[in-house]
């Protein structure tokens, strides 16, 4: 493998990376905090794979201006769908904190092995 062709697409090798990362988290760890953290890890990646599609080496934001030329505009709706992502994210994140808060003082426990097992 060439070492020109990992240094330039080092974005999508980052991408890839956390994303085994967050899904190696998600699914190996057992403790409920480690998981949602693993789940955030996992949007992460997703969402740096976006913008990374995103983005157009020389390319300007698509807003005319009387008398600029462009030749290559960027395509807002990766960065748009980023923002949302990044909302969902947190909502999500929180949502799931307050089901881990209710689960401890139901229960006792985070682990999610002790849980199935009742």
């Amino acid at each position: 493998m060439n070492i020109d062709f990992i240094l330039v697409n080092f974005n999508y090798w980052i991408c890839v990376i956390l994303l085994l990362i967050g899904l190696f988290t998600t699914i190996a760890k057992e403790n409920l905090i480690k998981k949602i953290m693993g789940l955030n890890i996992l949007s992460t990646s997703v969402l740096l794979f976006l913008v990374s599609l995103g983005d157009i080496e020389g390319g300007a934001a698509p807003i005319i201006v009387p008398g600029v030329e462009v030749d290559i505009y960027v395509n807002p709706l990766p960065a748009t769908l980023v923002l949302t992502g990044i909302v969902v994210s947190v909502a999500l994140t929180g949502f799931a904190l307050a089901l881990i808060i209710k689960i401890y003082e139901g229960y006792g426990t985070l682990d999610a092995e002790k849980l199935i097992k009742g």
